[in-house]
């Protein structure tokens, strides 16, 4: 504790005294412009990565970056989401996982928690058994090594949470709208790099100039500005009814 001490009196003799105007601004209210979901794990700081300042980013943390789904028994997440994009106005969602994270490797061997942490075991049993499932029916037997499977399992844990914000209410109104994105990114601890999943390519690809938006394949548009999955739904309906004609004619 006693660095945490010597930082508390640094940041009051140095920081906080240099920058007096914003933290006096703060004190009125806060004007975040992303919702940052990521691990509790302490090698992330989302301050430092982005390079954020203060009032810059709302913050939700939990063990694996996990956001369960609308409806489920865990409410924190959901109501924090719910506050950052009507209250707060907020446009853009990003779900940050990380290389080694502690919480997917759980996930991989997640029977081995239950009796040691059985409320880690819960947790990720309840809110990360879609992610385990895809890992094991699609990967496991594919010779990937134990690392390689980890960082599948990384990979795959972020994309399933950004489906999972997607049952929220309010982000598939914000969506049907055109007014937030969601972003899904990994942040790598030894490289120091953020990777950000690219639909088209179906990578996640280091980030440099601009963002990766997560398209909802529900909102796309063809050419001619007409829903994708209105078209599909009417190609549908047109096969239908011809193969009731087909039928009557016989």
């Amino acid at each position: 504790m006693a660095g945490i001490i010597n930082g508390l009196n640094e940041f009051q003799n140095t920081y906080f005294s240099t920058h007096q105007e914003l933290f006096e601004q703060l004190s009125h209210g806060q004007t975040p412009e992303v919702l940052f979901i990521t691990c509790s794990d302490s090698r992330i700081d989302p301050f430092l990565i982005t390079q954020a300042q203060p009032g810059d980013l709302f913050i939700i943390r939990n063990v694996g970056n996990v956001i369960p789904t609308y409806g489920a028994t865990s409410y924190a997440e959901g109501a924090a989401i719910e506050y950052a994009v009507h209250a707060l106005g907020i446009k853009d969602v990003i779900i940050c996982g990380h290389s080694h994270c502690g919480a997917m490797k759980g996930l991989l061997q997640v029977g081995s928690l239950a009796k040691d942490m059985p409320l880690v075991y819960d947790w990720l049993k309840h809110h990360a058994e879609a992610t385990r499932r895809l890992v094991v029916d699609h990967y496991t037997d594919k010779g990937y090594s134990l690392e390689e499977l980890l960082k599948i399992a990384i990979k795959q844990n972020v994309l399933t949470q950004i489906e999972n914000l997607k049952t929220y209410p309010i982000i598939r109104s914000k969506m049907h709208e055109g007014t937030i994105n969601l972003h899904a990114w990994i942040y790598s601890i030894e490289l120091g790099t953020i990777f950000a999943y690219r639909s088209g390519a179906g990578l996640f690809v280091p980030l440099e100039q601009r963002s990766f938006p997560v398209p909802d394949p529900l909102l796309e548009k063809d050419s001619r500005g007409r829903w994708l999955w209105l078209q599909a739904i009417m190609g549908e309906m047109s096969n239908e009814s011809s193969v009731v004609k087909e039928r009557q004619t016989l």
